[in-house]
Parts: C-alpha cells; sequence; structure tokens
C-alpha cells in the first residue's frame, strides 16, 4: 500500500534518571497467635510428627528413598503464609509449587528440605518461642504464626490442576516439572541440569514410566513428559529429590475440518493475471498441518521447497488435514474474495513458510508442545535466517487449561521463543489463535454467555505471543441448506466462534488483544451449525477436485492478523517485532456493537473490564498503524531500559515527545484523543510459586504515565520517582494522574499496556512528557540467577489525533524534528 505519510520514529528523546518506586500500598496478611509457646510448641510438633512418619516409611519401603523431605505448609483460612521465609537457598531448602485453595482461601507451599537440614524449622520455632526482637516481637514471628498446619507432601501437594486431571490406575501423559539449582556459574548450573535429569531418568527407570525425549528449560525448571499412572506418580515422588510439580499434558488440538467451497478455477485463473509477486524479506511462516505449496494462488510465494519442512521428517510436509493450506490463503491473500471479484492489480509482497507440528494421525500425546513448537521455529530460520518472520500458529488445545489465566508449559515456551531468552538473543513476532467455541456449545449455553465461559485455550496464555480472537462481518446467508435459519451474531459484534478471557484472574494478561473477521453461525433457533456464507474464503488443499474451501473462527483471524504484520514489516523492514505488535494493537478499536454488548454499565470494574476481556482492544486498523494523517499523528520510540541493578531498581526514562501545543492550545474544547502504547517482552520464570515475593512469572515489569496538565515536570518526575523527593520521600508533587478510560488496574498487565484518553485539546497542550519505569520481576528477586544487569527493549508508541476537526498536527510535529532524523528509524539491535 501507498503510504503517504509515514509514523515519525524519534531518536534522542530520554532522559535516563535513577529510579525508586513509590511504597507499594498494601502488605501480607498475617494472623496473631494469641500465646506464642503454645504455638511454637505446636509447629514443632507437626514438624515431628511429619519427619517420624517419613522414617516410618523409610523402613518399611521396598524400594529407595529419596535424601530429603518434601513438606506442606498451609496457612490460616483468609491469611497468608511467609512464602519468603520458607525458602533458604543456601540451606538448599527449596519452595517447589504454591498453591491456592480459593474455597477455604488457604495457601499451601510445597517444600524440599534436603537431608541433614530437618532442624532448620525446628529450630526456627524454637527461636519463636525463646527469643524477641529489638522490638519486642518473636523471632521469626511472620514466618511460624503465618502457619496453620505442616504435614508430609503428598501426590495432591505436586499435582496442579483440576485433581479430577489426575490419572487413576490408567496411565496418562503428564507433564513433570524438574526443580535444579541454578546460579551465576553456567558450568555448575549445567552440572545441575543433567544432575536432575539423570535422577529422573534412574527413577523412571525403576518405576517402569515412560519417559519422553523431549524437554523444556526455564530459569530452575526442566519440564519432561512422562507416561504415568496415579501409583506410579506417587512412588516418584517417593524416590526423586528434584520434583516440583505435575501437571496433565494435552491430548487433542483443535481446529476446524472447514467446510468447501464450489469450484472455482476459473476465478484462480483470473486473479492470478492480475498478481504479481514481488516477494522481499517479510514472510510468514505457519506452524500447522503442513501445506500444499503447489496450489496455484500459494507457489508464486514459496521462496523454494526447502521452506516447507516438518519438525519429524516421518510425517512428510505435505498437509494431511486441509488446515495449514487454508491459512495459507488468507496469510497471503487476506480477503480471498474480495480479490477474486474485483478487478484490481495485486503485489504480494511477502512469503509463506510452513512448518508441519501435527503427524498425519492429528494428535501429539508423546510430545511437549513447547518443545515441538520451539524445534518448528528453529528449523524455519536455519532455512532463511535473515527473513522478518511473522510466526503464525491457529492450532490450540482445550484439555487441561489452565482456566485462570495463568501460565502453561506450551504458552512459556512461547514467551522464552518471544524474548529470545533461549541463548540466542533473537526476539519473534508471534500470533497464536484463541481458540474457539463450537458451535454445539451453543445449545447448553446462549450467545454471547458461552464466549464469557469459554476460556482462551492454551497456549494463548502466553504474555508475549498476540493471541487473536474474532468478530462478525457477515450475516447474509445465502445457502438453501440453511432455509430457516439466521445468524447469531450481527456485523460488528463479537463472533459466537470468540473465546475470551473474562473468567480469568484479573492479574493475567489481557487476552485476546485484537479480533479480525472469523465469521458467524447461524441457528434456527434450536440448533447451531457452521455456514459457508458466513466464513472467509480461501485455498483449499485438493487443488484438482476444490481448489477453494472456506475457513472461520479464529484461525482466520489469526491469518488475517499475521497478514497485517507481514504489511508492517514490508513498509517498516528495520523496526522490532515489539514495535509491530504495538503498532497493531495501539490502533485497534471497538465497535459501537461490541460496547453496546459488553459495556453497558460504563465503570472501569465493570462493563470497560468486560469489554478488555472479551474484545481486547478491539480490532486493528492497518492504515492506522502503518501511516498518519494530518489529524492523527503516530510517534514511535525504541529503546532499552535497565531495569535492575542488584537487588534494587535502577532508572526510568522520560521522554521528551516535539509536540503541536499552540494547535493544541487553540482548539480550546475541541474533543482530542491522546493514546499510549508500551510493548516489550519479558522473559518467562514459570511454575507454580505464586505471584507475590520473589516468585513473579516475568523478569520485570514496565509502566508509562504521562504529565497531567496541571503538573509541572518537577511535580511529575516526583510522583513517579522516588528518587526524585529529595529528603522528604512523602513529597509526590501537586500533580495527579490522567483519567485513563480503561485505567492502571486494567491496562497494567501482562507485556504490552495500552490506553487512551479523550479530552479537551486544551488538557493536551502540555502532554509531552511521558515516563517509562521499571517494576518488579524475577531478574531482581532472584538475584541468585545473575540476571539483575540484564536490559529489556521497549517500543513506546504515542498518537495524539482531533478525529472532529481536520486540522495538520504532522506538519507542526515535523517541523520540530531536525530534518534528518524526520523519519529515521534508530537501530538498537
Amino acid at each position: 500500500m501507498a503510504v503517504e505519510k509515514k509514523n515519525i520514529f524519534l531518536k534522542n528523546t530520554k532522559n535516563a534518571l535513577e529510579y525508586s518506586s513509590p511504597p507499594r500500598m498494601g502488605s501480607s496478611n498475617f494472623p496473631m497467635r494469641p500465646n506464642v509457646r503454645t504455638h511454637g510448641e505446636f509447629i514443632q510438633q507437626k514438624l515431628k510428627d511429619s519427619y517420624e512418619r517419613l522414617t516410618d516409611q523409610k523402613r518399611a519401603a521396598a524400594i529407595k528413598y529419596k535424601n530429603g523431605t518434601y513438606l506442606e505448609f498451609s496457612s490460616e483460612s483468609g491469611y497468608d503464609l511467609a512464602l519468603k521465609s520458607l525458602e533458604n537457598i543456601q540451606q538448599g531448602i527449596r519452595i517447589l509449587n504454591v498453591r491456592e485453595d480459593l474455597e477455604n482461601t488457604i495457601t499451601k507451599a510445597t517444600v524440599y528440605v534436603p537431608g541433614g537440614k530437618e532442624k532448620y524449622f525446628m529450630e526456627k520455632a524454637e527461636e519463636y518461642i525463646e527469643k524477641t526482637t529489638k522490638k519486642g516481637k518473636p523471632r521469626h514471628n511472620d514466618l511460624i504464626s503465618s502457619i496453620e498446619d505442616i504435614s508430609l507432601a503428598l501426590l495432591d501437594a505436586f499435582w496442579i490442576g483440576e485433581n479430577v486431571d489426575m490419572p487413576t490406575d490408567k496411565a496418562r501423559w503428564c507433564e513433570v516439572w524438574l526443580r535444579f539449582e541454578a546460579n551465576r556459574s553456567e558450568e555448575q548450573t549445567d552440572d545441575n541440569k543433567k544432575k536432575a535429569l539423570k535422577e529422573l531418568t534412574d527413577c523412571c527407570k525403576l518405576l517402569n514410566i515412560s519417559l519422553d525425549t523431549s524437554e523444556i528449560v526455564f530459569p530452575e525448571r526442566i519440564i519432561k513428559l512422562i507416561y504415568a499412572n496415579k501409583t506410579q506418580l506417587g512412588n516418584l515422588i517417593t524416590i526423586c529429590d528434584y520434583i516440583a510439580e505435575f501437571r496433565r499434558s494435552p491430548e487433542e488440538i483443535n481446529f476446524f475440518e472447514e467446510l468447501s467451497a464450489s469450484e472455482q478455477q476459473e476465478w484462480i485463473d483470473e486473479l492470478l493475471t492480475r498478481t504479481s509477486f514481488d516477494i522481499g524479506k517479510s514472510t510468514i511462516c505457519l506452524l500447522d498441518t503442513g501445506l500444499n505449496s503447489n496450489h496455484p494462488l500459494i507457489l508464486p510465494a514459496v521462496k523454494n521447497e526447502n521452506v516447507i519442512q516438518s519438525v519429524d521428517s516421518h510425517w512428510g510436509s505435505d498437509d494431511h488435514a486441509g488446515h495449514g493450506t487454508e491459512m495459507a490463503g488468507v496469510a497471503l491473500y487476506n480477503n480471498l474474495k474480495e480479490s477474486l471479484v474485483d478487478d484490481d492489480l495485486i503485489t504480494i509482497k511477502h512469503g509463506i513458510e510452513s512448518v508441519k507440528i501435527l503427524p498425519p494421525d492429528g494428535s501429539n500425546s508423546p510430545k511437549l508442545y513447547g518443545a515441538l513448537t520451539k524445534n518448528a521455529v528453529f528449523l524455519s530460520e536455519i532455512e532463511s535466517p535473515n527473513a522478518l518472520r511473522t510466526i503464525c500458529m491457529a492450532i490450540t488445545s482445550r484439555d487441561f487449561n489452565t482456566d485462570d489465566g495463568s501460565p502453561t508449559s506450551w504458552s512459556a515456551a512461547i514467551d522464552n521463543i518471544t524474548s529470545g531468552s533461549d541463548g540466542d538473543d533473537n526476539r519473534r513476532l508471534f500470533f497464536v489463535s484463541g481458540g474457539n467455541v463450537h458451535p454445539t456449545e451453543l445449545t447448553e449455553l446462549s450467545y454471547p454467555d458461552v464466549n464469557i465461559s469459554h476460556s482462551i485455550e492454551n497456549p494463548g496464555q502466553s504474555w508475549n505471543a498476540i493471541t487473536v480472537g474474532a468478530y462478525c462481518n457477515d450475516i447474509e446467508v445465502k445457502s438453501a441448506v440453511y432455509k430457516g435459519f439466521h445468524p447469531v451474531a450481527d456485523v460488528g459484534e463479537l463472533s459466537p466462534y470468540s473465546s475470551t478471557s473474562k473468567t480469568w484472574n484479573n492479574k493475567w494478561p489481557v487476552k485476546p488483544e485484537i479480533l479480525l473477521d472469523g465469521g458467524n453461525m447461524v441457528t434456527n433457533g434450536s440448533d447451531f451449525d457452521s455456514c459457508d456464507d458466513l466464513a472467509l474464503l480461501t485455498t483449499n488443499r485438493d487443488v484438482f477436485s476444490k481448489p477453494l474451501s472456506t475457513i472461520w473462527g479464529t484461525s482466520s483471524a489469526t491469518a488475517q492478523a499475521s497478514w497485517m504484520a507481514s504489511q508492517i514489516y514490508n513498509e517498516y523492514p528495520d523496526i522490532w517485532p515489539e514495535t509491530v505488535r504495538g503498532l497493531l494493537i495501539h490502533s485497534a478499536s471497538w465497535t459501537d456493537k461490541m460496547i453496546e454488548q459488553f459495556c453497558q454499565e460504563d465503570k472501569k470494574t465493570k462493563g470497560r473490564r468486560q469489554l478488555l476481556r472479551t474484545c481486547g482492544y478491539g480490532i486493528p486498523n492497518l492504515n492506522k498503524a502503518i501511516e498518519c494523517a494530518n489529524n492523527s499523528v503516530n510517534l514511535v520510540i525504541q529503546s532499552e531500559l535497565q531495569p535492575f541493578i542488584k537487588d534494587s531498581m535502577n532508572e526510568m526514562h522520560v521522554h521528551t515527545l516535539p509536540w503541536p501545543r499552540e494547535i493544541l492550545e487553540s482548539l480550546g474544547e475541541v474533543e482530542a484523543k491522546l493514546k499510549v502504547t508500551l510493548s516489550y517482552f519479558i522473559e518467562p520464570g514459570p511454575g507454580e510459586i505464586g505471584w507475590k515475593n520473589k516468585y513473579r512469572y516475568p523478569s520485570c515489569g514496565l509502566r508509562f504515565d504521562v504529565i497531567n496538565s496541571n503538573e509541572t515536570l518537577e511535580d511529575f518526575k516526583k510522583r513517579v520517582n522516588v528518587k526524585m523527593r529529595g529528603e522528604d520521600r512523602k513529597d509526590s508533587g501537586d500533580g495527579s494522574s490522567r483519567d485513563w478510560y480503561l485505567g492502571k488496574e486494567n491496562r497494567d498487565v501482562g507485556s504490552i499496556h495500552s490506553d487512551f484518553c479523550s479530552v479537551p485539546a486544551v488538557d493536551l497542550c502540555d502532554a509531552n512528557f511521558i515516563a517509562v519505569y521499571p517494576v518488579i520481576g524475577w531478574w531482581r528477586e532472584r538475584s541468585h540467577l545473575g540476571k539483575f544487569n540484564e536490559k529489556v527493549k521497549y517500543s513506546l508508541i504515542v498518537s495524539i489525533e482531533t478525529p472532529g476537526v481536520d486540522t495538520d498536527l504532522y506538519t507542526s510535529i515535523i517541523n520540530q524534528i531536525d530534518i534528518e532524523q524526520q523519519i529515521e528509524i534508530d537501530i538498537e539491535y
């Protein structure tokens, strides 16, 4: 597409300042113990009982026991557990997992105590009874008073997920999460990994447990796949010192077997006469069921036969199911039906790649999906290392999903892949579908309630990937087969296929982030079905008999999102993946129909949150993502920040933007819109060890804030940064934050944050100072891993818009920038 006014990429805008975060509100809630001695002796007895029980089990055991002890600590109902104090790295005492019993409001932690360290907690309890601090409190008060019960950890203490998903007498594929000791010595860390893996291998051999060869490695965790029954899992805990948790492994993947459209070979021939292929560095890599690269609409976009691959050479790279070829038609042409019926000339500038990740029998039960995905991405990069690659995966699993939004091994592996934390520092752009509601689900729960209850599927929990949902763009039913049926959703509403994150805990990312056309369903009032008339036309694997097919749901939406990303790469070949991601989300908006559906109660904690958790940030607008207009300007900053130094915060950035101050001031009360999007990738630290204290999932977090109309620059800095307050740490300035539409509680989750405010233009005339600052993450809290000096790259996108007035903001901003910097991109690879 021809771009007249490019996005304005800025450089040299930041002022780096030493940073201290304002004090956090709230604190841990521990129970008061009226009788210290009674409670301390109770804890000692619980520990004694647990160790004696373990001794009795060892005497009666027919197999060799592990060296250490697994203990389960429980909080009092309604109170916290002092998690930090339950661990001592120097002593080898490690928290393995933390679980919340929501029904009884109890926190439980599974802790490993090495052989020879059994007295550790006993001594803490003794000091709690006998000694006091300078303030007169019992020693170790938070730790001991927070504990309500202690017992030997059984299988339930390691199982993450619903207990009904635990294997019974019949063996099932399960993920086993191993702990290993990691530190700043890479050699020692590798030795510790090998030691943990060897012990697991030996134990599985002893217990006749099948162990898969694939693995995923995260900080202090290794994930392996085992085929075991309940008894075998219990015995594995008994003899292995490295178990942290168990989870069920997904055994089925979901994708729709689309219906076929009529053969229209003459359409294809005519389209090819109008289409030129000028393939550059931009490419879309499909991780799917394979690809029929000989399809006449696809073949010209395939660089060579080597880019059509499979993670397993025995599977072949052909499309055994059809889904991959259907994805390719949308990924290449976006709207194939429109391309066929129009007379316009078309130029395709991006290529297509395929890596088959599903075997012909349709399942990968004995494989770790995260490991397969990583291998697939690496295969594509080995073949074409210099491509501007957009990774597109519309394969999900609903089996044993974490319906609260917490990470899975698969979603965490994608976060590893995208962040480049797997040893290669190559950051990647990744799109994943949210997963589909099946028509039969609507017979049990009406639309759109069914969408609200159907959680985003695995691996859509990924923080760094864009998870794509679907909206409805068609309501015309022509087929005689569906006489008496009518469409379920109206144009502009959420597609009946789309899953959501409405049921998730609000601390997890907003999913889906964007919606694209996913088609519609039909109903006669009691029956529900898919319908070709309301789906997207695309390419079919059966070229000779049925060259065209249809596709719908979040699959078609994900392919369209990938097509959009390729267009941005074509226009701006040197930008970062974080920026492409940010531009798409920044350009998105909700339709009036979506607001009517989900935001009837227009409050941040009610309707707006529901709107965000069902429709994400809305439908992306490629024109807005890729170019500016006179009255709508995108300012883009690509930078990097070192969030921590040792165990403290390090720096924040205050960016000074070129700003059309005089124009905004002259517009007075005319409405103007300020929108800010901050995009970055986190390095994952997965494992069910909770969210508080040192066990955070993200390596670090970033946040933004904008100077308000009632603030001086000095007051703005004081409000955001304690370091700027001088001796009076309570002096937070006289300013206040702006009234954002979504607000911090809604937007400050995940690793992309986007919000806007619509106010009189005069209130934005001084809004040219924007702060980017860090929040805590495991890079700082797990200092023994030596990651506290790492830097994080981020993209900051700021737009100013006067939607009701055709005024020239663009020229005003350009005139404030040195000519050589006007459209220059600051490359910081």
